[in-house]
């Protein structure tokens, strides 16, 4: 293992144990509910948007693997006062490398490179976009993204 894929294991681990922004918010002005019914991993995702579409506050909550939940964590600090186009914009760019398209976007995505070896495990790839596609779905106004339909 390499010194970058030492430091990227680490990053992941730490945000397992320590997830930042793992909260309810009690008035959202979107959220929606993301399932991967493979392996039972479920988010729910909470966004404050204010009128002009700059994401105030996020928090996600639910239950997954350590990937799963490394992902919701680093999506919910990377999102923090973000209009909505960027965040769409985000979305985009870590679906892409998560599935091994291109990385031509990586200074976008920052810190979320840690999860940039997922595509080379397939059975992980829902795990890293389960948040993603609750996020997608809240910004789109849909109540429920679910892992099989969307990848």
């Amino acid at each position: 293992m390499t010194m970058t894929d030492e430091l990227y294991q680490q990053v992941i681990l730490d945000h397992n144990r320590t997830p930042r922004n793992c909260r309810t918010i009690e008035a959202p002005t979107h959220s929606a509910e993301g399932l991967n019914p493979l392996c039972g991993d479920a988010y729910t995702v909470f966004l404050v948007m204010d009128e002009d579409k700059v994401i105030r506050d996020v928090a996600f909550e639910g239950h997954g693997c350590a990937i799963s939940k490394a992902s919701a964590s680093l999506m919910t600090e990377a999102l923090m006062g973000k209009t909505e186009a960027e965040a769409q914009a985000l979305f985009k760019a870590f679906h892409e490398m998560v599935l091994g398209k291109g990385h031509e976007n990586s200074c976008l995505l920052g810190k979320l490179s840690v999860l940039s070896g997922v595509w080379k495990y397939p059975a992980r790839v829902k795990c890293a976009a389960l948040s993603w596609h609750a996020l997608k779905s809240a910004l789109d106004g849909e109540a429920v993204a679910c892992t099989e339909d969307k990848m």
